[in-house]
């Protein structure tokens, strides 16, 4: 009997160590704030390949919350007044289940990118008003700015992921029914996100709850633009690509890439979530690595976030 009193006691602790984890916890999303002095951990692949709606998981390199975006099929382009001819005709579209993340890539998560040796730090360290801004532990969880879309591109390959497709990103962000904003039909304002320089610059990645997608991906509407994985054509929709649509197949002149979102700079129209606007990507082909046509543009309000299968 003394021999069971040790294995008691141990079963006791374990038990009340289980009901403490029981409690409500604080729903507050948690990033990464510090910077490791090592090389983060090496890259996995998705431990499951599939989820239910909603359903998230969080990648060991980076620390991202991911969001599950199952199999289906929705309603693609523009469907309110505000629609434009890139957004035209309005079709059906069908993706395969897939991962995207919850958040902007912030300055802390693309620091981890930097000391690992895998990325190339942002084009500049400031943001649209601050001085200091990448390099400021004060804005460790405000989205990454002044990245290339080739340097979106890299991250998200060192994170074990990739950029969303433009289909990908607009189910995302509308879900199956034909809303206008990621949270309904019902204009912005200053608790739905950060637009129109209702704040003036960036805020902190996850900072709008109420503006969540059906999914519960966050920031999809204002903060930073995003870069997407797609070349940009304005007539694409007219060619009637409804299962997993991956972008026209040939880039345009000046290799422009899609951005998705609308920033904290822009006005209502350009937060829908049918919005189609595009900025220069880049070249490899250009002889002078250092130039704006192999570079590409960089922005104070383009940021990116990462998906993966």
């Amino acid at each position: 009997m003394k021999k069971l009193f040790p294995i008691t006691m141990a079963l006791i602790l374990l038990l009340s160590a289980c009901q403490l984890g029981g409690q409500a916890q604080p729903t507050a999303i948690s990033l990464p704030t510090a910077f490791p002095t090592n090389t983060p951990p090496a890259i996995n692949a998705p431990a499951e390949q599939g989820g239910t709606a909603g359903s998230e998981r969080t990648s060991d390199v980076d620390g991202m919350p991911q969001v599950y975006i199952p199999d289906g099929t929705f309603r693609m382009g523009g469907l309110d007044a505000d629609v434009n001819k890139d957004e035209e005709p309005a079709h059906d579209v069908t993706l395969k289940g897939f991962w995207i993340d919850k958040l902007e890539v912030t300055n802390a998560m693309y620091t981890l990118c930097v000391k690992a040796g895998a990325c190339q730090p942002p084009q500049y360290f400031k943001s649209d008003t601050r001085e200091s801004y990448f390099n400021n532990a004060e804005f460790n969880d405000y989205p990454v700015v002044y990245v290339t879309w080739a340097q979106a591109d890299t991250y998200c390959s060192w994170a074990g992921r990739r950029l969303p497709t433009e289909a990908e990103w607009e189910r995302a962000a509308r879900g199956d029914d034909y809303r206008t904003y990621p949270w309904g039909d019902e204009r912005p304002d200053s608790s739905r996100g950060n637009f129109n320089y209702l704040v003036g610059d960036t805020t902190r990645v996850g900072n709008f709850p109420a503006g969540a997608s059906p999914f519960g991906v966050l920031d999809m509407s204002g903060n930073v633009a995003e870069w997407i994985h797609d070349f940009y054509d304005g007539d694409y929709y007219t060619q009637g690509v409804t299962m997993n649509p991956p972008g026209p197949g040939e880039r345009s002149q000046y290799f422009n890439r899609v951005v998705r979102g609308g920033s904290f700079q822009d006005a209502f129209s350009y937060v829908r979530v049918a919005k189609r606007s595009s900025v220069q990507g880049s070249n490899p082909s250009e002889d002078d690595i250092n130039s704006k046509e192999y570079l590409g543009e960089v922005s104070p309000k383009i940021g990116f976030r990462c998906a993966s299968d």
